[in-house]
């Protein structure tokens, strides 16, 4: 299902006299810049009423699809708060190709998370979904907090894997077909439930918070908006 009037919407909703100009965050449920985005461009005038109206807004993505709209978030800097973060949550390429097929790889998203940042767009990551007995080694963990600083990240966090409805069952067919050695010790960990323990998910965020006090995260500046050279098109593969 594809809302194709949702920049129209947007408009309404924002010009309405019972909105009062709150931060909007997008990506936080589903990526906005998935791959029907290639198709169907729904962001460009979501961004552009956002602008118009100077309705302070963030983005979060596993996408390269956002440098696309560089222009227009520029634009929106200059009126209000922007902000974005890209999500990295291993730099595993055989994990990633397992687990995220369609995507851009984890360093390219970094590599657009140093672009929105040299220009302007302060961007950080999240470290999203850490996978148990899959990415959260300390080794894995320190790989990708250090990539972020070198991207110029403006800020860290991680969240460990959520099995929810739908995508439990998702996962754990997965697991069972790749990692079947993982299923018993999942079933410990989750249990019926959606979440890890809270001992577990906070010894994974204490470390990346110790990481990222190591190298810096977030310690540079954010320069102001600038306007770029084009940027190169999306690498993300989209529906044509």
């Amino acid at each position: 299902m594809v809302k194709v009037n949702a920049a129209e919407l947007v408009r309404r909703e924002l010009a309405a006299p019972r909105w009062r100009g709150e931060h909007i965050a997008m990506g936080t449920n589903v990526d906005c810049y998935q791959r029907a985005e290639g198709r169907y461009r729904l962001m460009p005038g979501i961004l552009a009423a956002l602008r118009d109206a100077a309705n302070p807004f963030s983005i979060l993505t596993k996408g390269s699809m956002i440098m696309r709209d560089l222009p227009v978030l520029l634009e929106a800097a200059e009126r209000t708060d922007v902000s974005t973060m890209v999500s990295v949550g291993s730099l595993d390429r055989e994990l990633w190709r397992l687990v995220e097929p369609g995507t851009p790889a984890p360093q390219r998203r970094l590599e657009v998370c140093a672009a929105l940042n040299e220009a302007g767009i302060g961007c950080g990551v999240l470290m999203g979904p850490v996978l148990p007995y899959l990415s959260d080694s300390p080794r894995e963990l320190e790989a990708v907090v250090r990539a972020a600083a070198e991207a110029g990240a403006t800020s860290i966090g991680a969240i460990t894997l959520h099995l929810r409805p739908g995508a439990r069952e998702w996962y754990l067919s997965w697991l069972r077909d790749h990692h079947p050695e993982l299923v018993v010790p999942y079933a410990r960990l989750y249990g019926n439930g959606a979440y890890a323990p809270k001992a577990f998910q906070d010894r994974i965020s204490v470390r990346v918070k110790e990481l990222a006090a190591r190298y810096g995260v977030g310690r540079r500046a954010p320069r102001g908006p600038r306007r770029p050279s084009p940027p190169a098109g999306p690498e993300q593969l989209s529906l044509m």
